[in-house]
C-alpha cells in the first residue's frame, strides 16, 4: 500500500479540520522505501464518482471512507484507524486501537465525532480554530 484516498464531507467543518490536520502530519513509511501518500477527495463529488465508480457515494457522505491503492475500502472506525496509521507520530496508536481490546474505544471515538458532526452539520465547528490546540507542550 502506497497511497490512500480519503473521502471526506467537504461541507462539514469538523471534516475539513480533520482533513487539514491529517494533511499536515508527517507521513509514515510505506515499507517500500517511500512514504504513504494521501489524496483527499470531497465525498459525493464528481471527482469521487469518476475516481471510484464502484462505491456507494451517498454512504461516503455519512461516514469517512478510505480507499487504498490495492482496492481495500475502510469505513467508519476502520477508516479513522487507517488514517492514524498513515502518520509517523500516530502509527503506534493506530496499531493499538486496531486490536481487540482497544477497538471498542476506537468505535466510541468515532461515534462521538459523528455525534458532534451531526450537531454542527452546516455550521462552522472548527472552521475558526486558531490552531493552538495543535501545539504540543
Amino acid at each position: 500500500m502506497r497511497e490512500l484516498t480519503v473521502l471526506y464531507d467537504a461541507e462539514c467543518g469538523l471534516c475539513r479540520r480533520f482533513r487539514s490536520w491529517l494533511a499536515a502530519q508527517r507521513p509514515a513509511p510505506d515499507g517500500q522505501g517511500g512514504v504513504l501518500r494521501l489524496r483527499f477527495v470531497a465525498a459525493g463529488s464528481a471527482d469521487a464518482r469518476a475516481l471510484l465508480p464502484g462505491l456507494d457515494h451517498a454512504a461516503t457522505l455519512r461516514e469517512v471512507t478510505v480507499v487504498a491503492d490495492d482496492g481495500s475500502v475502510y469505513v467508519g472506525d476502520r477508516a479513522w484507524i487507517v488514517c492514524l496509521w498513515t502518520t509517523w507520530e500516530h502509527r503506534h496508536t493506530a496499531v493499538r486501537l486496531s486490536g481487540p481490546a482497544m477497538r471498542p474505544v476506537a468505535r466510541a471515538m468515532v461515534q462521538a465525532a459523528a455525534g458532534l458532526r451531526s450537531l454542527t452539520k452546516g455550521g462552522d465547528y472548527a472552521d475558526g480554530c486558531d490552531g493552538k490546540c495543535d501545539v504540543q507542550g
